[in-house]
């Protein structure tokens, strides 16, 4: 049976009404509310859920705040993932905000849509947003599922995400290529030439190809992993294969080379540290702008040449299946953002 009674302050000024509930079977509940309905309602639903069966401990899910369960999450979960420097710094954005003060279960959806109002505001791009919403709906679901806070609801499921943009759909237009090619060549980088090349022949991403050295990227608002990029001893020219070890996607995968990929290779010195391109994507960034710059090319990014790739590999008839093994999209789904079929093309196939 619940008791509700007045608190005071030492001036003898009411500050409060205490709820107590004492249940067998329970461990006593205590709750401290400005007002005495809303003492009265939370006594009223705590009985009806332990009536029901229905009632879950919250006293740790209040007791939390989101700055607490966010350390202990960077602490426990953060580093069995790939991406930890850019998780990490999304929790401190985290931490530092108002929000964080707050305890997790009374946290509500109305709350964390404010928060990606500030983003917004900030001029934080969708997709950030999205990565950030996503860590925290992360962290509900852990607390829930192994920190033992059942009774906890997740906000992240009330708040609308932002949109994401529709899928960039640059290709090679022209004589695009050729005139790209022969800005590559002159470039102070002895490597942009082939680099550019082997992407298009090979659709593979710049932190699998080049070394990383996990900057921030002006074209995605990301910090890449750091990566060694394509290695010698992961290439076998003879069976025209490169082996990436570990992908974004966290798995591993076996790219075949084009007849054109093995020509690039073969035409490469070979490096003392083992990599194969001896330069690193934040150089490569830097020079292909420049070459897009001379070459009178405007709004192509360096990423837009695995879409290139990604679109003519089915061009050529291959299927889905065919593609994604080659190029390591998990879904379908996402391989349809990076692929832009030419009409012409298509009609060609249709004879």
């Amino acid at each position: 049976m619940a008791t509700i009674t007045p608190r005071y302050d030492d001036q003898n000024v009411r500050i409060g009404w205490q709820v107590r509930i004492r249940k067998k079977g329970f461990p006593a509940q205590v709750k401290t509310f400005r007002n005495k309905s809303e003492a009265q309602a939370w006594a009223k639903a705590t009985e009806s859920e332990m009536e029901r069966g229905a009632w879950r401990d919250r006293s740790e899910a209040e007791s939390t705040t989101l700055n607490e369960a966010l350390q202990r999450y960077a602490e426990e979960v953060t580093p069995q993932k790939r991406e930890q420097a850019s998780e990490l710094a999304k929790i401190r954005q985290w931490q530092a905000r108002p929000i964080a003060k707050v305890a997790l279960a009374r946290i509500g959806g109305k709350d964390v849509a404010a928060v990606v109002k500030e983003m917004e505001i900030e001029g934080k791009s969708s997709n950030t947003v999205r990565l950030h919403l996503a860590i925290l709906s992360h962290l509900y679901k852990v607390a829930r599922t192994e920190w033992g806070m059942s009774s906890l609801a997740n906000p992240v499921e009330l708040v609308r995400k932002p949109r994401l943009p529709q899928g960039r759909d640059r290709r090679l237009q022209g004589d695009e290529e050729s005139r790209l090619l022969a800005e590559c060549a002159k470039a102070k980088n002895p490597w942009l030439l082939p680099v550019v090349r082997f992407a298009i022949e090979t659709g593979m991403r710049a932190g699998e190809m080049l070394q990383t050295k996990g900057t921030t990227d002006q074209e995605t608002d990301e910090r890449p992993v750091r990566t060694a990029g394509l290695l010698w001893v992961n290439v076998d020219l003879q069976k025209r294969t490169a082996t990436l070890p570990m992908t974004k996607n966290g798995t591993a995968r076996v790219v075949p080379l084009s007849s054109v990929a093995v020509d690039v290779l073969r035409g490469l010195p070979r490096s003392l540290d083992g990599r194969v391109f001896g330069t690193t994507y934040e150089a490569i960034h830097l020079s292909f702008t420049r070459a897009c710059k001379r070459a009178g090319i405007e709004e192509l990014r360096f990423h837009d040449l695995r879409h290139e790739a990604t679109s003519r590999l089915f061009e050529k008839g291959l299927n889905p299946m065919q593609v994604a093994a080659i190029t390591g999209h998990k879904t379908l789904q996402t391989l349809k953002r990076y692929t832009h079929l030419r009409a012409e093309d298509l009609a060609r196939l249709l004879g």
